[in-house]
């Protein structure tokens, strides 16, 4: 009950928002379109508490469909992780440059092996969090990403870290 209302009140406010805001903002390039400031708290979410690294594993990730994870997750939230030639610190600096170039994305954590991640969605302002995970001895970094509030994201978690992997790749790092 409480999502129908949600996705009901989110509905209203983008139609009598669409007579408030004028046509040409509507024209603005999507990558400069941030949520829309009345619902952009509503959607946030809550920082989860089991964020990080614990016993050299990610978080696993819950029932819902809106996670994905490269440790030890089931086929439905499975992604590989990213593979790395370098040493630890060139792959970290690559991502990090990476992830300042992915739009509506925020560094919110930074540690010698591993790096937390914010992206908000355009138009609502829900929120996703993303973490890498640079094992040591391992070539290797770790990936989750996972929606804070709602059931499914319609792929966006997956599609924005292959995204990430292939920008890894083109850095030929």
């Amino acid at each position: 009950m409480y999502r129908f209302l949600s996705l009901l009140c989110g509905t209203l406010i983008i139609f009598t928002s669409s007579l408030i805001v004028p046509t040409t903002a509507w024209a603005t390039p999507s990558s400069q379109i941030a949520a829309l400031p009345i619902v952009k708290n509503i959607f946030a979410g809550h920082v989860p508490d089991n964020l990080g690294v614990n016993e050299e594993h990610l978080s696993s990730c819950p029932d819902s469909p809106n996670c994905v994870l490269s440790q030890d997750a089931d086929t439905a939230h499975s992604i590989s992780p990213i593979v790395y030639d370098t040493d630890l610190n060139t792959a970290r600096e690559a991502l990090l440059k990476i992830l300042t170039v992915v739009p509506r994305t925020q560094i919110v954590e930074q540690e010698d092996n591993y790096i937390r991640a914010q992206s908000e969605s355009r138009l609502m302002g829900f929120i996703d969090d993303l973490e890498f995970y640079f094992p040591e001895n391992e070539k290797i970094i770790h990936l989750r990403s996972a929606s804070r509030l709602g059931e499914s994201d319609l792929g966006v978690n997956r599609r924005r870290l292959e995204q990430i992997r292939l920008a890894f790749q083109d850095l030929n790092t």
